[in-house]
């Protein structure tokens, strides 16, 4: 494995790698996304054998490509699972397995028509959760991960952190050729507790420290007009909501 100078450089190497190698599956291109990879319906199995995923009710579960076996999966054993709207636009939903028959479950996994599915919740709704699955697209066996370089699932889990939840574990679902030895952190980033591949799981002895909440100083008005849920966020801790 590879030590890296920084994030883009650890991105720029899984992205190649995993078409290299071929084990990367449809969206195409990878580059720029979190991958999908072959084995991420194992990579889902295996971690639905770890605590507390194993016995959840509540997880918040992130809308990329190699995430949906776990969302199906987490439905077919009476899971309600929280996902974000992509780039956060509009807050986030919830999956409810009472309310999804079973020959419909596909169809609320897939983006394309999820929202069919899903009931909007508003921030105060959000329940404490058991455990946060993540996509990724480098991760060391530290605990460290690196998305896509836009910060929404560092935003989504210090969301939570300023709503008043606790910190839980954070995994993620990755193929082998996403581990490599190590790439800087910053101290936004969200902790990895576990990590789940198609051949094994790999439980980070000590995570990372987590974020203490969200750092308003490196958003830009920009980013805080296009989130409006960060905006609602925003605006309940000025008057002392939160």
């Amino acid at each position: 494995m590879v030590a890296f100078k920084s994030k883009e450089d650890a991105r720029e190497d899984v992205w190649q790698r995993m078409t290299n190698e071929r084990v990367a599956l449809f969206p195409f291109p990878i580059k720029g996304r979190i991958p999908n990879f072959k084995g991420a319906k194992r990579a889902a199995k295996n971690l639905f054998e770890v605590e507390p995923w194993k016995t959840a009710k509540y997880l918040k579960i992130n809308p990329d490509s190699p995430m949906r076996p776990l969302r199906l999966m987490a439905l077919e054993r009476g899971v309600t699972y929280f996902m974000p709207t992509p780039r956060l636009a509009g807050g986030f939903m919830k999956f409810d397995p009472s309310k999804i028959p079973h020959n419909y479950r596909a169809e609320a996994t897939a983006l394309s028509s999820c929202e069919k599915w899903a009931e909007f919740v508003t921030l105060e709704e959000l329940p404490k959760m058991d455990g946060i699955v993540a996509g990724s697209v480098a991760v060391t066996a530290t605990g460290f991960r690196c998305g896509k370089g836009k910060g929404y699932s560092d935003l989504e889990y210090s969301i939570l952190l300023e709503l008043g939840h606790n910190h839980v574990p954070v995994a993620t679902l990755v193929h082998d050729t996403q581990l490599v030895e190590l790439f800087p952190r910053e101290s936004n980033d969200l902790p990895l507790s576990v990590i789940a591949t198609p051949s094994k799981v790999i439980r980070v002895a000590n995570p990372p420290p987590p974020p203490r909440g969200i750092e308003w100083s490196k958003l830009s008005e920009t980013e805080l007009r296009e989130m409006p849920v960060l905006q609602e966020l925003k605006h309940k801790i000025e008057l002392g909501g939160t």
